[in-house]
Protein backbone atom coordinates (compact mmCIF):
# COMPACT_ATOMS: atom_id res chain seq x y z
CA UNK A 1 0.00 0.00 0.00
CA UNK A 2 1.23 3.53 -0.93
CA UNK A 3 0.35 5.31 1.93
CA UNK A 4 2.06 8.15 3.18
CA UNK A 5 3.84 7.89 -0.01
CA UNK A 6 5.92 11.34 -1.05
CA UNK A 7 5.23 11.94 -4.70
CA UNK A 8 3.74 10.78 -7.88
CA UNK A 9 5.77 8.06 -10.11
CA UNK A 10 3.92 9.12 -13.35
CA UNK A 11 4.99 5.59 -14.81
CA UNK A 12 8.45 7.49 -15.64
CA UNK A 13 12.07 6.34 -14.59
CA UNK A 14 13.22 9.57 -12.72
CA UNK A 15 15.58 11.28 -14.81
CA UNK A 16 12.31 11.03 -17.44
CA UNK A 17 9.95 12.44 -14.48
CA UNK A 18 13.05 15.24 -13.70
CA UNK A 19 12.43 16.20 -17.37
CA UNK A 20 8.95 16.53 -17.48
CA UNK A 21 8.30 18.31 -14.74
CA UNK A 22 11.37 20.82 -15.85
CA UNK A 23 9.48 21.35 -19.23
CA UNK A 24 5.96 21.57 -17.60
CA UNK A 25 7.64 24.30 -15.45
CA UNK A 26 9.29 25.51 -18.61
CA UNK A 27 5.87 25.82 -20.69
CA UNK A 28 4.16 27.42 -17.76
CA UNK A 29 6.27 30.04 -16.59
CA UNK A 30 6.25 31.48 -20.38
CA UNK A 31 2.74 30.65 -21.24
CA UNK A 32 1.57 31.42 -17.91
CA UNK A 33 -1.25 28.91 -18.30
CA UNK A 34 -0.73 25.36 -19.95
CA UNK A 35 -3.50 21.93 -19.77
CA UNK A 36 -2.10 18.56 -18.97
CA UNK A 37 -3.39 15.36 -17.03
CA UNK A 38 -4.64 15.78 -13.71
CA UNK A 39 -1.65 13.80 -11.83
CA UNK A 40 0.62 15.67 -13.52
CA UNK A 41 -0.91 19.10 -12.87
CA UNK A 42 -0.83 18.19 -8.87
CA UNK A 43 2.92 17.29 -9.09
CA UNK A 44 3.48 20.53 -11.17
CA UNK A 45 1.87 22.64 -8.95
CA UNK A 46 4.55 21.26 -6.62
CA UNK A 47 6.87 21.45 -8.25
CA UNK A 48 6.28 24.93 -9.52
CA UNK A 49 5.71 26.84 -5.83
CA UNK A 50 9.21 26.14 -4.52
CA UNK A 51 10.52 27.64 -7.38
CA UNK A 52 8.26 30.28 -6.81
CA UNK A 53 9.79 30.24 -3.10
CA UNK A 54 13.31 30.56 -4.08
CA UNK A 55 12.90 32.82 -6.60
CA UNK A 56 10.56 35.72 -4.36
CA UNK A 57 13.72 36.53 -2.22
CA UNK A 58 15.06 37.95 -5.80
CA UNK A 59 19.47 37.71 -5.27
CA UNK A 60 22.29 36.04 -6.77
CA UNK A 61 21.79 32.83 -5.35
CA UNK A 62 17.92 32.34 -5.67
CA UNK A 63 18.92 33.11 -9.53
CA UNK A 64 22.09 30.03 -9.24
CA UNK A 65 19.11 28.03 -8.01
CA UNK A 66 16.44 28.20 -9.92
CA UNK A 67 18.27 27.96 -12.88
CA UNK A 68 19.94 24.75 -11.74
CA UNK A 69 16.27 23.70 -11.63
CA UNK A 70 15.34 24.98 -15.21
CA UNK A 71 18.52 24.96 -17.45
CA UNK A 72 17.04 27.93 -19.50
CA UNK A 73 17.65 31.53 -19.20
CA UNK A 74 14.95 33.52 -21.04
CA UNK A 75 12.26 31.01 -18.22
CA UNK A 76 14.43 31.64 -14.91
CA UNK A 77 14.78 35.69 -16.01
CA UNK A 78 11.05 35.72 -16.52
CA UNK A 79 10.45 34.17 -13.60
CA UNK A 80 12.40 35.59 -10.93
CA UNK A 81 11.75 39.62 -12.85
CA UNK A 82 8.05 39.21 -13.39
CA UNK A 83 6.26 36.39 -11.69
CA UNK A 84 7.85 36.30 -8.29
CA UNK A 85 7.86 39.98 -7.45
CA UNK A 86 4.09 39.37 -7.42
CA UNK A 87 3.90 36.74 -5.05
CA UNK A 88 6.62 39.22 -2.25
CA UNK A 89 3.75 39.11 0.36
CA UNK A 90 2.27 35.53 -0.22
CA UNK A 91 3.44 32.62 1.60
CA UNK A 92 2.39 29.95 -0.62
CA UNK A 93 -0.35 28.92 -2.92
CA UNK A 94 0.35 30.76 -6.30
CA UNK A 95 -0.91 28.63 -8.24
CA UNK A 96 -4.34 27.09 -8.93
CA UNK A 97 -5.04 23.45 -10.94
CA UNK A 98 -8.79 23.66 -12.33
CA UNK A 99 -10.33 20.63 -13.66
CA UNK A 100 -11.81 21.23 -17.17
CA UNK A 101 -12.40 17.78 -19.37
CA UNK A 102 -11.51 14.00 -20.28
CA UNK A 103 -9.39 13.22 -22.98
CA UNK A 104 -11.16 12.02 -25.94
CA UNK A 105 -8.10 9.33 -26.49
CA UNK A 106 -7.72 7.48 -23.14
CA UNK A 107 -10.39 9.56 -20.96
CA UNK A 108 -7.85 10.89 -18.77
CA UNK A 109 -8.84 13.66 -16.63
CA UNK A 110 -7.60 16.91 -18.18
CA UNK A 111 -6.80 19.98 -15.42
CA UNK A 112 -5.14 23.88 -15.98
CA UNK A 113 -2.68 25.20 -14.33
CA UNK A 114 -2.07 28.67 -14.27
CA UNK A 115 -0.74 31.61 -11.65
CA UNK A 116 -3.06 33.05 -9.74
Amino acid sequence: MRHKHGYRKLNRTSSHRKALLKNLAIAIITEGRIETTLPKAKTLKSYIEKLVTKARVGDSNSHRAVFQYLQDKEATKKLLGEIAPRFVGVNGGYTRVIKTRLRRGDAAQMAIVEFI
